[in-house]
C-alpha cells in the first residue's frame, strides 16, 4: 500500500490530506462531482500505513482519497462506511476530529 500524504497546519491544528499513491495525479468527474487530484493540494509525502496513523491522531482535519486512504479512516473508526462519497468509484471521505 503506497499513501501520500500532505501536511497542512492553520490556525485550528493539523489538517492531512491523505491520497492512495496510484490515483495522485489523475482527474474524476461524475455528473457535477469532481476529485482534481493533478492539484498541488494532494502532492505530498509518500508514508507507511503505521506512519499515517500516528499523523492522524494528532489531526484536525484529515481529508482521504482512494480505497487505501478511506480504509485507514474506516480502520481507525473515523469514517462511517455508509458516509463516503464515490466518484467514478474512488472513495473519499473527509473528517473534523473534536480537539
Amino acid at each position: 500500500m503506497a499513501l501520500i500524504v500532505k501536511e497542512y497546519h492553520s490556525q485550528h491544528g493539523y489538517i492531512y490530506v491523505i491520497t492512495d499513491k496510484d490515483i495522485l495525479g489523475k482527474k474524476f468527474e461524475e455528473g457535477k462531482l469532481q476529485l482534481d487530484l493533478t492539484k498541488k493540494f494532494y502532492s505530498g509525502e509518500e508514508v507507511s500505513k503505521e506512519e499515517l496513523k500516528k499523523k492522524i491522531k494528532q489531526a484536525r482535519h484529515v481529508h482521504l482519497t482512494g480505497k487505501e486512504a478511506v480504509a485507514v479512516g474506516v480502520e481507525m473508526d473515523l469514517v462511517d462506511p455508509e458516509k463516503i462519497l464515490y466518484i467514478q468509484k474512488i472513495p473519499h471521505a473527509e473528517v473534523m476530529i473534536d480537539a
